[in-house]
């Protein structure tokens, strides 16, 4: 009898952790994840070629301060800086919770400095946003935003990792800030936007942060009935496949080196029978012509005597 109790309230108590364990998982999975990836380089250090008032950096740092810091509390938000004089850890506010003070500190660190590595740490953060995909069960919405105002120096890495970031539904926004033309991202990617001043990059920020996600899998279930009810079956049944299909979260590899070209030694080839005939007939040309000489010499010598 007490033995049977004793069964009962385990089982309860582990019903009841079981409980607790999906609750907290439930709070988790449907949170929205931004990386945020600030260009640090020497260049922006310039002010803006049309307002002499600030620089680009110190205009990207008021923007962010002043849109990040209104974004749900429940956003997941993270800030990976390339280049800048006083960059220790390029996560300067790893992907996580929002601390609005941690994060101001963040935003207000980098020093410009240095070059424009804009593949390679387009790969940093999307693998870190598909490593917490894969922990959200793939709920959730995951973005790059991307604030830059030179082209990569790595461009052929940002035309390699960009189309793999994209076939992971990982959405990426670019910010080009007081470029002369755009970038080379700007007609590939999710969304580009121009900022030619302070106000308009306050602007874009806030734009692109207030567009709807459309990359999670969060789908309403009357809202995507009512979407595929025109269709006939077949195609609907191919909509729903590729709805229900997850994403994959394969982390991307790093491109590998393209090997240098050798350049090859043309092989030495044998000399033909033609060219030997005609090198065998330069050598007799030339003991008949030294023959010839020396008779005439020993002609000339003697008539001398």
């Amino acid at each position: 009898m007490a033995a049977g109790f004793g069964t009962r309230l385990i089982l309860l108590l582990s019903l009841f952790v079981f409980g607790l364990q999906i609750c907290s998982a439930d709070d988790d999975i449907h949170k929205d994840n931004i990386v945020v990836i600030l260009d640090a380089s020497g260049s922006m250090q310039d002010k803006f070629s049309g307002d002499r008032t600030k620089s680009k950096m110190e205009a990207a740092k008021a923007a962010l301060q002043e849109v990040l810091s209104k974004v749900p509390d429940d956003t997941h938000i993270g800030l990976l800086v390339f280049s800048g004089a006083n960059i220790r850890n390029e996560w300067v506010y790893p992907l996580g919770p929002k601390d609005t003070q941690q994060l101001i500190t963040a935003i207000h660190l980098p020093q410009p400095s240095g070059n424009t590595p804009l593949g390679k740490y387009i790969r940093i953060g999307a693998n870190r946003l598909l490593e917490q995909r894969e922990k959200q069960y793939n709920y959730g919405n995951y973005r790059l935003l991307v604030v830059t105002d030179g082209e990569a120096s790595d461009a052929d890495k940002v035309k390699h990792y960009t189309p793999a970031i994209l076939n992971r539904q990982i959405r990426i926004d670019v910010i080009g800030v007081d470029m002369k033309t755009d970038h080379m991202l700007a007609n590939v990617v999710d969304g580009y936007r121009k900022a030619d001043n302070p106000g308009e990059l306050v602007a874009a920020v806030s734009q692109i942060l207030a567009e709807t996600g459309d990359t999670g899998t969060d789908v309403g279930g009357e809202d995507a009935f009512e979407y595929i009810a025109p269709l006939s079956s077949e195609i609907a049944a191919d909509l729903i496949q590729r709805l229900t299909t997850p994403p994959s979260n394969t982390s991307i590899a790093v491109k590998q080196a393209e090997a240098t070209p050798t350049r090859k030694t043309p092989p030495t080839q044998a000399p033909t029978p033609q060219q030997r005939d005609t090198e065998n007939r330069g050598t007799l040309w030339f003991v008949v012509v030294l023959i010839v000489l020396s008779v005439i010499g020993f002609l000339i010598f003697r008539n001398r005597k």
